[in-house]
C-alpha cells in the first residue's frame, strides 16, 4: 500500500511527534510505501507574521497548491493526516478530495472540539467549548493564554463546521480510546466513521527482569500533566520512598526550585533523557505515577511501562482510568487529590508482591493489545474502510468547492 502520512510537529517534541515516526517505521517495516509530509512549527515573532499564521491556520493555500502536486506525483492509495495545525491547514483535506484520495486522520487531542485541545482550563478539566460553543475559549483566551489567538483558531474551527469539512472530508478519524471516541462523536463527529486504534510500543522492550527501586515520573512539564500534585502527594508520605523524575517543558526551572524543600530530599530530578534511557528508568521503577490532571489522549509511557512489566498509578480520569485497570495493571487515585496519591503510592510500596503481579498483568495488557504487529493491522482495517468509502479516481464525485 501507498501512504501519504502527514504531521505539523510542535514547537517542543512529543508523544505525536513519536506516534507520527513509529507508524511510518511500522509501515515501512511491512513492506509499504511512506512519504512522509512535515512541517515544523515556528515562534512567529512579528505582527505580520502572526497574522500569516492566523489566515493560514484557516486555509493555506501554500499548502493546497503544493499537496494538490504531491499527490498528482505519489499517488496514494491513503492520506493519513496526524496534525494540521497550524501550518498546513484543513486545506489538504481538499486537495484529497479534488484528487479522490481518502483520508484518515488521526485525533491525538481534542482540538476540534477545544480551542486549547485539551477540555482543561485553570487547574479543571472544561467542556465549556464542547457545551456552549467555541466563543467560550474565546472568553477565557484558552490557546497560549491569548485571546487573539484564541479568537484565530475557533475562527478556523467554526468555519470547517459550516463548510461541513469534519462531516464530510474525512473517510476515518482515529479515535486513541473508547473514552475519547465518545467525546468526539458528542462533539458532532459522525459516529460511523470514528474507529478506536490505540497507540502502540515499537521496538518491544521487553519485560524488566528485577523489582524496581524508585517510583517514576517521565512526561512533559506542565501543570495538567500533574507534577506539582505529584510533588505535594510525597510531602506527606510517612516513610522513605524514592521518586525519579524525567523530562523536560516550560515549568523545569519551577519543578527545580520546589525540589530545594527538604521534605523533597527523596526525590531526584534527571532531565530529559533519550527514548533507551527513559525505557532504561521505566524498567527500574518499581512502579509509574501518572498524575495528569486532562482527559489525556493515549499516553505512550503507559503503554511502554506496560511492556516492561510496570504497573502504573493514575489518576481515575478520562482515557487514563480506561487503559490502567485498577487492581489489575495498576492502580487508580482521585485527580488532583495528593493525600488519596500519598496513599496509594504507600500501599503500592508496602506491598511488592501485589505490584509484581500487577506488572505481569501489566505486560500481558500489553501484548493483548500494544504490540506493532495488531496495530499493523488495527491500521490496515482502517485503510481498507477508508478506501472503501471514497469513489475510485474514475468514479469520483465533484469536490466542493474551496478557497484557492
Amino acid at each position: 500500500m501507498n501512504i501519504v502520512s502527514v504531521h505539523n510537529r510542535y514547537l517542543l517534541r512529543g508523544g505525536e511527534d513519536e506516534v507520527f515516526e513509529s507508524e511510518a517505521s511500522l509501515m515501512t517495516q511491512y513492506g509499504w510505501q511512506v512519504t512522509p509530509v512535515v512541517e515544523q512549527n515556528t515562534y512567529p515573532d512579528t505582527m505580520v507574521k502572526k497574522i500569516g499564521v492566523a489566515t493560514d491556520c484557516v486555509w493555506s493555500r501554500k499548502w493546497y497548491r503544493e499537496f494538490t502536486s504531491l499527490l498528482q506525483r505519489t499517488r496514494p492509495d491513503v492520506v493519513h493526516i496526524h496534525n494540521f495545525f497550524p501550518l498546513i491547514s484543513p486545506a489538504v483535506y481538499y486537495a484529497c478530495r479534488k484528487a479522490g484520495v481518502p483520508v484518515v486522520q488521526t485525533l491525538h487531542n481534542y482540538r476540534l472540539l477545544c480551542p486549547a485541545a485539551t477540555l482543561y482550563r485553570d487547574g479543571n478539566v472544561c467542556e465549556e467549548c464542547l457545551q456552549h460553543g467555541l466563543l467560550r475559549g474565546v472568553r477565557y483566551g484558552c490557546y497560549q493564554g491569548s485571546k487573539a489567538g484564541t479568537s484565530a483558531l475557533a475562527l478556523m474551527l467554526q468555519i470547517h463546521r459550516r463548510m461541513g469539512t469534519w462531516a464530510k472530508m474525512v473517510d476515518c478519524y482515529i479515535a486513541l480510546t473508547e473514552f475519547s471516541r465518545r467525546k468526539l462523536i458528542d462533539g458532532g463527529l459522525p459516529a460511523a466513521r470514528v474507529r478506536v486504534k490505540p497507540n502502540f510500543v515499537l521496538p518491544d522492550p521487553g519485560m524488566r527482569e528485577k523489582r524496581g527501586q524508585y517510583a517514576l515520573f517521565a512526561g512533559r512539564l506542565v501543570d495538567p500533566k500533574g507534577w506539582p500534585t505529584l510533588l505535594a502527594a510525597w510531602k506527606q508520605l510517612r516513610r522513605t520512598i524514592p521518586l525519579v523524575i524525567i523530562g523536560d517543558g516550560p515549568d523545569r526551572e519551577r519543578l527545580e526550585s520546589e525540589l530545594k524543600d527538604p521534605a523533597l530530599r527523596d526525590v531526584v530530578y534527571r532531565g530529559r533523557l533519550s527514548h533507551d534511557a527513559t525505557l532504561d528508568a521505566i524498567k527500574g521503577a518499581r512502579f509509574l505515577v501518572f498524575p495528569s490532571e486532562w482527559y489525556e489522549g493515549f499516553p505512550v509511557t503507559i503503554a511502554e511501562s506496560f511492556a516492561c512489566g510496570v504497573p502504573v498509578i493514575c489518576s481515575r480520569l478520562g482515557s487514563m482510568q480506561e487503559i490502567v485497570a485498577d487492581g489489575r495493571t495498576g492502580l487508580h487515585f482521585r485527580p488532583t487529590e495528593a493525600d488519596d496519591l500519598a496513599g496509594k503510592i504507600e500501599w503500592a510500596w508496602d506491598h511488592p508482591e501485589q505490584m509484581e503481579a500487577m506488572g505481569r498483568g501489566a505486560r500481558l495488557e500489553f501484548e493483548a493489545k500494544y504490540t506493532a504487529e495488531r496495530n499493523f493491522y488495527l491500521l490496515k482495517e482502517i485503510y481498507e474502510f477508508a478506501r472503501g468509502s471514497r469513489p475510485s479516481r474514475t468514479q469520483r464525485e465533484e469536490p466542493e468547492p474551496v478557497l484557492v
